[in-house]
C-alpha cells in the first residue's frame, strides 16, 4: 500500500540561504584580495582563492536547491531532491582542490620564503573577512540541520574551511610579524590544508552514500524498530524492511503481516496507523507498506529468497 499524502518540505525557501553564501563569498574575495595586494603574501592569495571556490560552490548550491525544490512529476515520481547531492559532491571536490592548492603553495613557500609587507593592515582585513564567513556559515549550518539539507550543510562546511584557512594564515603571518620566523607560515598552511582534506572526505562520503541509496542512519532505524515493537504486541509482524534517504526525504517500506482472520478493513487501518506513526517520528518520511497474511507460506517467500 502506498500512502498518497506524502509530505514535502518547503525546499524552495532554502534558496535564500544560498544567496547568503554568495554574498559572503563576494565580500570576502574583495577583502582578501585587498589583503594580498597590500602585503604580497601568498598566504593571503591562497585565502582569496579559497573564497573564489566558495563563490562557485554557492552558485552551484543555488542552482541545485532550485532543482530540488521542484515537485514530483510524471518523469520524476519521487521528486528531484537528489539534485542536492550533485551540489554537495561538487563542493567536496572543490574543497579538495582548494586544500591541494593550499598545501602546494605552502610547500613552495617552505623552500622559497619571501619577506612580507604591511602585515598589520592585511591581518585586520583578513580577520574581517573571517568574521563574515563565520557568521554566514553558522546561519547556513543551522538551516541545513533544521531542514536536513545536505547542500546547505556542505556550503556551511565549505565556508568554515575558509574560516579555518584564514585562522591558520592569520596566526602564521601574525607570528612571523612578531618573531621574523618565516618558516612557520608554510607549516601552519600545510596543517590547515590537511584539516580541509578531512572535511572534504566526510562530505563526499555522505554524498556518495545518498546517491547509492544507503540505508537510513542507525538512530532512524532504531526509531522504526521502536514503532514496530508496539504493533508486534498487537499480533502484527514485519519483514522486508527497506529504507533510504534522498537529501531531506526519507523512504521507508515494509511488509506488514496480519492474522489471516482479520478483515481487510482492520488490516488496512492497522497499516495506515503504522504509516502515520512512522511519519510522526521521522519528519518527511515517505512510507510504503504491503499487507500480507501472517499464516500464509507465500508471505514468507521473499524472506526465504533473501536467505538463499
Amino acid at each position: 500500500m502506498t500512502h498518497k499524502n506524502e509530505p514535502q518540505s518547503n525546499r524552495a525557501a532554502l534558496t535564500r540561504f544560498a544567496w547568503i553564501s554568495i554574498g559572503a563569498s563576494i565580500t570576502t574575495i574583495a577583502l582578501k584580495s585587498s589583503a594580498y595586494l597590500l602585503t604580497n603574501s601568498v598566504g593571503f592569495l591562497s585565502d582569496a582563492v579559497e573564497s573564489l571556490v566558495n563563490l562557485v560552490a554557492g552558485v552551484m548550491a543555488l542552482a541545485m536547491l532550485t532543482v530540488a525544490a521542484r515537485p514530483p512529476d510524471e518523469d520524476h515520481a519521487y521528486g528531484h531532491s537528489k539534485a542536492e547531492y550533485f551540489s554537495s559532491i561538487t563542493e567536496g571536490i572543490l574543497i579538495l582542490a582548494a586544500a591541494g592548492g593550499i598545501i602546494f603553495t605552502a610547500i613552495q613557500r617552505f623552500f622559497n620564503p619571501q619577506p612580507l609587507e604591511r602585515l598589520g593592515l592585511g591581518l585586520v582585513i583578513s580577520a574581517a573577512a573571517s568574521v563574515v564567513n563565520f557568521a554566514a556559515s553558522r546561519i547556513l549550518l543551522k538551516a541545513g540541520k533544521r531542514e536536513n539539507s545536505i547542500t546547505l550543510e556542505a556550503d556551511a562546511q565549505h565556508l568554515m574551511t575558509d574560516v579555518w584557512t584564514s585562522v591558520g594564515v592569520i596566526s602564521a603571518i601574525g607570528f612571523v610579524a612578531l618573531t621574523g620566523w618565516q618558516m612557520l607560515d608554510p607549516i601552519i598552511a600545510m596543517l590547515v590544508g590537511l584539516n580541509i582534506v578531512w572535511t572534504a572526505y566526510q562530505l563526499l562520503r555522505r554524498s556518495v552514500a545518498g546517491l547509492m541509496d544507503a540505508s537510513l542512519p542507525e538512530q532512524d532505524l532504531k526509531v522504526i524498530e521502536t514503532v514496530m515493537a508496539t504493533y508486534r504486541a498487537k499480533g502484527v509482524a514485519f519483514h522486508a524492511l527497506r529504507t533510504r534517504q534522498s537529501a531531506a526525504r526519507r523512504f521507508v517500506s515494509a511488509h506488514v503481516l496480519v492474522p489471516g482472520a482479520w478483515t481487510l478493513h482492520d488490516a488496512h487501518h492497522i497499516a495506515e496507523d503504522f504509516e502515520g506513526d512512522i511519519r510522526r517520528e521521522l519528519a518527511d518520511a515517505i512510507v510504503h507498506t504491503h499487507l500480507e497474511p501472517v499464516d500464509d507460506e507465500i508471505s514468507m517467500v521473499d524472506v526465504h529468497e533473501k536467505l538463499d
